[in-house]
């Protein structure tokens, strides 16, 4: 009895260890083979410098949308000063804060009825407007201030950047005034601000800034008035010199506004608002954002060979967007060299230590590059040799339809069925691996599939799978290039409102339809998402086809590897592209995804499903 006892426990234990043995068996056959690239191992041979200075992702998208912009401009261009707006600010107490606010500045400011319109407005209208630009100007302000000091300029000034720009350096308006303080092409020239096909110096803040303290100055040595400057700002010295003319030679900005243009009616007052309301925020309830990056905290080092915001990027681990809001005068994503003209690159200080630590290393990466330039895909596709086709026939059965469910994928759906993705996008006309929650797809089983022989469909397996990574690499790149998808342009819309409407940036928009401006004509077709194939290497496909022993094995094993799931927890200094960068083949908008986040923003401790 005792022996029978002993040889069913000993039984017991072999079969769990032969069990325990197949599970570690599939665990490591279902681990991704991640090979090391070039730029990996340049980067993994970087001396590290750990200065934790980062740039958080929701202020860089405040600091590229024009959403502001545009409500603001609109505002000032349509508001009527004359309506009266019903906001809780009593008339005796708005005059003694302007009493005060005249008390210790420049400009002549008085109470009227107008201005106290426009005050109650953007109270009503604007205080979340303000909140953000308040968090902007943290970073905008002391560069203002530095380059109005050395010029005598009044430093209040600084506010009329908010009302001509929200200060967004890549603002552009309908008439083509261009950067934070809106000059136009010829005014830019004249005042030495460099602008071709790769430079915009209008857009950048330093310089820009430099040539509006030095129009300021002429344009006070003409009027001796700083309302009657920031008129001529607006709507140009002539336009002034009319309205003293046809005021019967008034030069009060008051007595002579009615005889300027109207949005000029509309802009001092509107200039003095702002300065009101961010001098009375606090009394107002105006909770200003809080800017994660100041400028002191940036730096620059001058570039010695021409290198793409891409490559930067790539490099330091940093998204491109945070490299184009601090580079906002260099147009085509591109740090140009040109022989005798020095170049400059500003970055996060931390970044500029590790940049300039591995200088070398990043300038031979980029050689490297431009050595191995790979043509593009769709160029590759043409002249990439075709396989020998192989005689197919069909078989006849009934058409199917499945409607796509929560957590369905293209994968799942495929094996589901017996069928092969390839397949099932070319029946559904799908260009991308992506699927819609509630879409119909079209499943015809055998009808026009191809009757192949085990090796085939190995084969074609592993491109399936080699086609998955290869479009998430593509949407890694492209954040939301997932469908290929076109808009036309209604009235009323811009490159800001339409990119917000689908979820992508202006400069992608610009660059998939090769817009040099931000100007769009009305019921232009713009396209707004495109998928971009990808050429497969045989060698991957041999590899592929070589691990796969069966097609149920391969699918088993494929469906249980998508099903698994994993838990980040946020550490300090992570972002969401620095994390998807540590798992193959996941992108930003995965993570967002699986995670509802809608804005972007993560905080350190908090948990997020990777994969799930």
């Amino acid at each position: 009895m005792i022996v029978k006892k002993i040889s069913i426990v000993v039984s017991v234990f072999f079969s769990m260890s032969i069990f325990a043995q197949d599970v570690a068996k599939t665990d490591v056959e279902i681990k991704p083979i991640v090979k090391i690239s070039y730029l990996d191992s340049v980067k993994n041979s970087f001396k590290k410098d750990e200065m934790a200075t980062r740039v958080d992702s929701l202020w860089m998208n405040e600091l590229v949308s024009l959403d502001i912009y545009d409500d603001l401009t609109k505002d000032i261009q349509t508001i009527n000063t004359d309506v009266t707006v019903d906001e809780e600010l009593p008339t005796e107490l708005l005059k003694q804060r302007l009493k005060a606010m005249n008390g210790k500045s420049p400009f002549n400011i008085e109470y009227n009825q107008g201005l106290e319109n426009i005050i109650k407005s953007f109270l009503k209208n604007r205080k979340k407007s303000f909140s953000r630009l308040m968090a902007l100007s943290e970073y905008y302000f002391p560069i203002f201030e530095d380059a109005f000091a050395r010029q005598n300029v009044p430093l209040e000034i600084k506010y009329l950047a908010v009302v001509e720009s929200a200060l967004n350096p890549k603002a552009v308006s309908k008439m083509g005034a261009t950067g934070i303080w809106q000059f136009m092409y010829g005014t830019g020239k004249q005042y030495a601000l460099k602008i071709d096909s790769y430079i915009d110096e209008r857009s950048d803040p330093l310089k820009a800034t430099a040539a509006a303290s030095e129009y300021m100055t002429k344009m006070y040595n003409i009027f001796g008035d700083w309302e009657l400057v920031l008129a001529s700002y607006n709507s140009g010295p002539g336009n002034v010199t009319k309205a003293i003319r046809r005021s019967g030679g008034k030069t009060s900005y008051w007595d002579i506004r009615n005889h300027l243009p109207k949005e000029t009616q509309g802009y001092v007052p509107a200039f003095l608002a702002t300065m009101y309301l961010f001098e009375y925020h606090k009394e107002h309830g105006i909770n200003p954002q809080r800017a994660v990056v100041k400028n002191f905290e940036t730096d620059t080092v001058q570039i010695k060979n021409q290198m793409s915001f891409k490559q930067i990027a790539d490099l330091l681990d940093m998204p491109q967007s945070q490299i184009q809001l601090l580079n906002p005068s260099y147009k085509l994503n591109v740090v140009p060299f040109y022989q005798g003209e020095p170049h400059y690159l500003r970055l996060p200080k931390d970044k500029i230590a590790t940049f300039v630590s591995n200088e070398d290393k990043i300038y031979d990466y980029v050689a490297y590059q431009s050595q191995n330039k790979t043509l593009p895909a769709q160029l590759a596709l043409k002249v990439a040799p075709k396989a020998h086709a192989r005689p197919e026939r069909t078989i006849d059965t009934d058409l199917k339809w499945y409607k796509v469910r929560k957590g369905d994928n293209l994968g799942t759906i495929a094996a589901k069925y017996n069928v092969n993705i390839i397949d099932l996008k070319k029946w559904n006309n799908l260009k991308t691996n992506s699927v819609a929650l509630g879409r119909s797809l079209k499943i015809k089983s055998d009808i026009d599939a191809v009757v192949k022989n085990p090796k085939e469909i190995k084969a074609t397996l592993a491109i399936e799978k080699k086609s998955e990574e290869a479009i998430a690499a593509v949407d890694d790149k492209d954040k939301n290039n997932t469908h290929s998808q076109e808009y036309v342009v209604a009235a009323g819309d811009n490159l800001g409102s339409i990119a917000k409407k689908f979820g992508t940036t202006i400069a992608d928009l610009k660059e998939l339809n090769s817009l040099t401006s931000n100007n769009i004509g009305l019921g232009k077709t713009l396209v707004v998402a495109k998928a971009v194939p990808e050429i497969i290497e045989e060698s991957a496909v041999t590899t592929a086809i070589a691990s796969s022993s069966s097609i149920d094995s391969f699918r088993k094993k494929a469906t249980s590897a998508k099903d698994l799931a994993e838990d980040y927890y946020v550490k300090k200094g992570d972002s969401l592209y620095s994390i998807s960068k540590k798992y193959p083949g996941v992108t930003i908008s995965d993570i967002k995804k699986w995670n509802n986040i809608k804005d972007g923003e993560i905080k350190p401790g908090m948990k997020l499903k990777i994969n799930g």
